[in-house]
């Protein structure tokens, strides 16, 4: 395998990972909700298509530190015309005659809550993983392409709490999805729903610091991008191009 095909294969499995995930959790989305634990009487809730959501950020996150802000803008676009996909192809499938006598229960209800958590998606996706993206780089320029852990945690941990809240918001007072009990507090159940949340990617965040360190590593060696903070420009390594300048 020449190098060219190395760095080629490393993208698409990153792009399929990324891309993957995303449309998996919109399907998902809000689905089911999981009680993961309490912190005393405080429920630890959050929704079925939220596990895999931080592979989001890892993925995002090694792009950007190998291929670059551009690349992983592009990606980020991508993503958002995944999203309207899945949107339109729902839409189609509601509208478009059924077959006579076949349940349509399950399709419909499955419809409703991805039509709610994709139309939530949209917005909070935009602003989290461009959020994600920016800061990677602000951090990036900063530390002169040095301290890894803090472009990785600091970009991630910012824009999940953007993404949080603003799933949760958008999700209750535009889509009316989420289980809010009746007759309690509405304020409290969604301030709830954003600190669990945000608990769980923030613990899923620092745990993919070893790994991410460990991938950036080997993937700098294997497609060989030397330097650190270095990116890869057109399958070129920036800062590898003229060797005598």
């Amino acid at each position: 395998m020449t190098l060219q095909q190395r760095r080629d294969l490393a993208f698409l499995v990153l792009a399929g990972i990324f891309l993957g995930t995303m449309g998996m959790l919109n399907i998902l989305g809000l689905t089911r909700f999981l009680q993961l634990g309490s912190i005393g009487s405080w429920p630890i809730v959050v929704a079925v298509g939220a596990l895999p959501y931080p592979v989001t950020f890892l993925c995002t996150d090694l792009i950007s530190e190998l291929w670059g802000e551009r690349k992983a803008g592009q990606l980020v676009w991508v993503g958002l015309a995944l999203n309207g996909w899945i949107v339109l192809i729902l839409w189609l499938g509601g509208i478009l005659p059924g077959l006579a006598g076949a349940p349509e229960a399950t399709f419909f209800e499955v419809r409703r809550l991805a039509f709610g958590a994709v139309g939530a998606s949209m917005v909070a996706y935009l602003a989290a993983q461009f959020t994600d993206v920016r800061l990677f780089h602000f951090w990036k320029r900063v530390s002169g392409g040095k301290a890894l852990w803090l472009r990785n945690n600091g970009s991630t941990l910012v824009s999940q709490l953007v993404d949080t809240t603003a799933v949760v918001l958008i999700s209750h007072y535009g889509s009316h999805v989420l289980p809010v009990r009746a007759g309690e507090p509405v304020l409290p159940q969604l301030v709830s729903f954003i600190a669990s949340g945000y608990l769980f990617k923030l613990m899923a965040a620092l745990a993919d610091t070893l790994p991410f360190y460990g991938l950036v590593a080997w993937l700098r060696h294997w497609l060989e991008v030397p330097g650190a903070g270095a990116e890869l420009l057109d399958g070129v390594a920036e800062g590898a191009q003229n060797p005598g300048t």
